[in-house]
């Protein structure tokens, strides 16, 4: 293949995913037009080199389409870089874990990779083109929450991602929330996610009812008033909500709060939910905005995409 020399005129960003492996260019960070999006089956449970293979592949396509190689390319992964290690930890992709992947990748690709964790990503992509770019231009610090089959958080201050010391900042959903939520996979128990994502609501359901269903059918239930259990799940997820989320306004007190994921387009959270964590903040009152996503499933290549400005 021939390549112009490496130069960086456009935002270049790769999410990778469990199922899926995506890329985009963007234009700008100032007219983040998308000149490219495509995306592969990330197919891990064929292994690390396959992931590897995988992201070359879309990369190279990227290339080639656009026409010129990158100095640098972002990259949202499942879990997070140890800083001192180089390596990946604390992803639910269990083949990443412990491996050296972004110098693995930078090797393949001769291209140098900045890294983040999904829901940076998502906390960044939202900040720079998405509902708080568009409600609330002038926030400093935004708070980005993903709740769906996991719970992760991003901080995000003067438009850069806080990764902290260990490389977890943001890492809402493994604080200690209530010890009815169980073992936790990190080794903990009773963490925010084994509380509020998707999965923990589904198994907190069947444990009072003996029946499985969905999230989607247990708010469905829920509405028409007829199921006592989706009820008291649904006002389980908000009550602890609004106690989780007042830990992290009274220690960050965020300009602004994205709710993202699945979980996050139950509209309870932005009424009884909101009303607990007016209850919990260490304050008179809340004015801090609880704000649903704009941009869906995109925020996460999006967000890897400004990693690079």
């Amino acid at each position: 293949m021939k390549w112009t020399k490496a130069v960086n005129t456009n935002l270049w960003g790769i999410d990778l995913g469990g199922t899926k492996v995506e890329g985009v260019v963007l234009r700008s960070a100032a007219n983040p037009e998308v000149l490219f999006r495509d995306r592969l089956p990330t197919e891990s449970d064929q292994g690390y080199d396959h992931i590897l293979d995988q992201i070359q592949k879309l990369v190279e396509k990227m290339i080639n389409t656009i026409g010129y190689k990158p100095l640098r390319v972002g990259i949202g992964t499942p879990g997070t870089v140890d800083l001192e290690l180089g390596t990946i930890k604390n992803s639910n992709t269990a083949c990443l874990n412990d491996r050296l992947f972004r110098e693995d990748l930078e090797a393949r690709l001769g291209i140098e990779l900045i890294m983040a964790n999904d829901a940076n990503c998502f906390a960044l992509a939202e900040t720079n083109m998405g509902i708080v770019k568009e409600k609330y231009p002038n926030a400093k610090v935004v708070f980005g929450v993903i709740m769906g089959t996991g719970v992760g958080g991003g901080v995000v201050v003067n438009g850069k991602i806080i990764n902290g010391l260990h490389g977890i900042g943001g890492e809402w959903g493994h604080n200690f929330l209530d010890e009815s939520g169980g073992p936790c996979y990190c080794g903990k128990s009773g963490c925010v996610e084994m509380v509020l994502c998707g999965p923990a609501l589904e198994k907190f359901y069947y444990s009072k009812s003996g029946i499985q269903k969905s999230l989607k059918e247990i708010v469905r239930l829920h509405q028409t008033g007829a199921d006592g259990v989706a009820t008291q799940t649904i006002e389980r997820l908000t009550h602890f909500f609004g106690l989780a989320l007042s830990v992290v306004i009274n220690i960050l007190d965020p300009d602004v709060i994205a709710i993202g994921g699945g979980v996050g387009n139950i509209e309870n959270i932005y009424g009884e939910g909101v009303e607990s964590l007016k209850k919990y903040i260490f304050n008179n009152r809340l004015d801090t905005p609880i704000l649903k996503p704009k941009l869906g499933d995109s925020a996460g290549v999006f967000g890897a995409a400004f990693l690079t400005n």
